[in-house]
């Protein structure tokens, strides 16, 4: 028994010895991972998610599996790449940080004690950004056309296809506003605004378009300028809730286009009861800044003013005064009223001994001075200015207003019809 004993232990360690290196030879080498790259999801400006599966994890542990991008195709981990976690199955990630309307190439990867493989190279473009464009100020205001202009900053990462800018008489005009059409590109552009309204407020965007984009800039406002007959421009503003002439008048003719007479010498000028004009001191050079001097027989005319504007009444510059700050029962009182309303109407430079005014209301007065109806003499320019209403008094004498460098106030009374005194035109 014993004999029999050793002798099956001896076969069995013979048999142990034999079969262990023929065991070792039948364990498979580990393989690099099979794994894909699936189609690139949720693509914005400039990102992008991204997602991979293994599908074999060639007989190892993955240790690391992400993704590499690039512009160029068969991008690898020297590249940009991402992390995203280990083992095998299915994984995501996102890439950030790219550009706009570009083409790039990606790929999954991952990685055992083998080494690193890398899935099918996939492609996505990235979607186009909106584009800048900055509105540039506003120019060359006239009575029906104005400059604008902007300039593109940025393209979105492709090419600018329409540029220009929108206007309308409401806030945020968009191109279905009336706009411009420049040529396509970046960088700067000017446009012209053409048959707009005369003294009317407008909205102005300057805009450009991409592929995918229309985008805005700055919103800005202008008003208009006023034109008379003769093609003279004015400045407008809002009081209350009318719209005044914020210039003196400087038209020489009505607007039916006849002539009025310019009278320089002072016995006709006091001799006549027809419509005449002049300039301060007769000299010309002073209409671009205080306007032309009319007698009452103008005013009252009813065709000085361009068409849909008038001389104001009496009642008009006291609704006027009403407006800014004066107590309403002191409308019909001869003489200074008020506080300082005629400090809101004077300009904020022109005015001597310290008169100037705070101009809070845009009327911008300036002391023009006047021409006297009794002997046709001109007075006291940077001083006082007048204005014609066209409300008659009496049979010689016109209302009118007054300001002064020594009054915060406003002046009101009537004088003779052949008094030189200026017109401030108010809108129908």
């Amino acid at each position: 028994m014993m004999s029999n004993s050793k002798g099956v232990r001896g076969f069995l360690g013979f048999f142990i010895i034999v079969s262990i290196p023929f065991i070792n030879s039948c364990i498979k080498d580990p393989t690099l991972p099979v794994l894909s790259t699936e189609e690139a999801s949720e693509v914005t400006i400039n990102s992008a998610d991204l997602s991979g599966i293994i599908t074999d994890d060639g007989g190892a542990d993955i240790t690391s599996r992400g993704f590499c991008w690039g512009k160029d195709s068969e991008p690898t981990i020297s590249n940009n790449k991402i992390a995203a976690g280990t083992g095998t199955g299915k994984f995501i990630g996102t890439v950030e940080g790219l550009e706009p309307n570009t083409r790039y190439h990606v790929r999954a990867f991952a990685e055992n004690m083998v080494g690193i493989a890398y899935g099918n190279d996939v492609t996505f473009v990235t979607n186009m950004a909106p584009p800048s464009v900055t509105t540039a100020q506003v120019s060359e205001i006239a009575a029906r056309t104005a400059t604008c202009g902007g300039t593109v900053t940025y393209d979105g990462g492709a090419a600018i296809t329409a540029r220009g800018v929108c206007w309308s008489t409401g806030p945020q005009p968009d191109i279905n506003d009336p706009h411009t059409t420049e040529t396509a590109g970046s960088g700067a552009f000017t446009s012209s605004m053409t048959s707009l309204d005369p003294a009317t407020v407008y909205y102005v965007r300057a805009y450009a378009k991409n592929e995918s984009w229309t985008v805005y800039g700055e919103e800005l406002t202008f008003r208009t300028k006023l034109s008379d007959i003769e093609g003279n421009l004015y400045n407008t503003v809002l009081v209350g809730t009318k719209l005044w002439m914020a210039e003196n008048l400087r038209t020489t003719k009505l607007n039916d286009n006849s002539q009025i007479q310019n009278i320089t010498d002072n016995a006709l000028w006091v001799a006549t009861t027809n419509p005449a004009y002049c300039w301060y001191n007769n000299d010309p050079t002073f209409k671009p800044t205080y306007g032309a001097l009319y007698n009452w027989f103008t005013a009252a005319t009813g065709k000085l003013c361009p068409t849909g504007w008038h001389v104001p009444t009496d009642q008009e510059f006291s609704a006027l005064e009403i407006s800014l700050g004066m107590a309403s029962d002191q409308s019909e009182i001869w003489g200074w009223r008020g506080t300082d309303h005629g400090l809101k109407m004077k300009n904020t430079t022109g005015w001597d001994n310290n008169g100037n005014g705070s101009n809070s209301s845009g009327f911008s007065a300036l002391p023009g001075g006047y021409r006297y109806g009794a002997d046709g003499q001109f007075f006291l320019q940077t001083t006082i200015t007048y204005w014609w209403s066209s409300s008659e008094h009496d049979a010689d004498r016109g209302w009118y207003r007054r300001l002064d460098s020594a009054s915060d106030q406003g002046y009101r009374a009537s004088t003779s019809k052949k008094g030189g005194k200026y017109i401030r035109c108010i809108k129908d």
